[in-house]
């Protein structure tokens, strides 16, 4: 299937844009979105484990952690050992989660107008799917 990948960037870069402008009233980007979307589902985390997760470079993780430390959004807790620092939400970023997370949702059911439940599901399960081929097949010399 020629040009799947064209059509999801196609996509993905409208979607990105409308979630910023959706978030800039809450003074938010939605790269420190994402952390703290993972944060909420998560737990308490690490900055290693934030960025595994995205497979982004820890410093830029870092970056975008301590902005959210100074819009009092994150704070760090301790960990299991000295040298592990966690970052969890704090009573503030509960709330901007808790704002933001309507807002993204309403956003999730108006674009998803006129698709079939089926192909919702489908959409769900297939692009964790071809996620995990192209982490899968990094360093493959047969691609």
């Amino acid at each position: 299937m020629q040009g799947f990948f064209q059509r999801y960037l196609f996509l993905y870069r409208p979607l990105i844009s409308k979630l910023n402008e959706l978030l800039a009233p809450f003074d938010l980007s939605y790269s420190q979105w994402q952390i703290i979307f993972y944060v909420k589902d998560n737990g308490p985390s690490t900055l290693v484990d934030i960025s595994t997760h995205y497979n982004v470079e820890k410093p830029t993780i870092t970056r975008t952690v301590q902005r959210l430390e100074e819009k009092q959004i994150m704070k760090q807790v301790p960990g299991k050992d000295k040298r592990e620092k966690k970052i969890q939400l704090t009573e503030s970023g509960e709330e901007v989660y808790k704002a933001c997370r309507k807002k993204i949702t309403e956003m999730e059911h108006s674009v998803m107008k006129g698709i079939s439940e089926e192909e919702k599901q489908a959409a769900f399960e297939i692009l964790p799917k071809i996620r995990n081929n192209i982490l899968n097949s990094e360093g493959d010399e047969n691609e």
